[in-house]
């Protein structure tokens, strides 16, 4: 049995909670799941704004972000970074990591990822080659999300 409350995750805010109660920026271990081999997976939620507030990121905030996540987190933590995907209520992100699961790595990291954003020229992979839908990019939009969740740093692990 994994323990979230040994790798820094406040237990009672593990799972699926009333969304009612969700703080907003915050992250939380949504689940940790140990595979045959031994390998755990985790899934982290970060929300970056309240749900059912009208407080709704953008298609373009969501994207731009999702791809300095994505870059930042394969870069920074290589061999245990898996996915970044968007929620679709457009409220915040879902976070995949294997045999990592530790709050303060996966935070510290983030933050990182953040401050870095601010000295960035450009979003990463946005272009033909390898977006989508490179066009619906902003790199301003996407820093002026990535201070609003650096001003909460001291309150991201109370998600409820």
């Amino acid at each position: 049995m994994i323990d979230p409350s040994e790798l820094g995750w406040p237990a009672a805010l593990v799972g699926e909670l009333d969304h009612r109660r969700l703080k907003a920026p915050a992250l939380k271990l949504r689940s940790a799941r140990r595979g045959e081999q031994g390998d755990v997976v985790y899934a982290v939620d970060l929300r970056i704004r309240l749900p059912n507030a009208d407080q709704y990121l953008t298609d373009t905030e969501l994207h731009s972000v999702e791809h300095f996540l994505l870059e930042g987190y394969s870069r920074l933590m290589p061999e245990h970074f898996l996915s970044v995907g968007i929620m679709g209520c457009q409220t915040g992100l879902y976070l995949g990591f294997v045999n990592e699961g530790r709050a303060s790595v996966i935070l510290d990291t983030l933050a990182q990822i953040l401050e870095d954003m601010q000295r960035a020229t450009a979003v990463p992979y946005a272009n033909i080659e390898q977006c989508g839908r490179w066009r619906n990019h902003s790199l301003g939009d996407a820093q002026r999300v990535a201070r609003e969740i650096l001003a909460r740093r001291a309150d991201w692990l109370d998600a409820a």
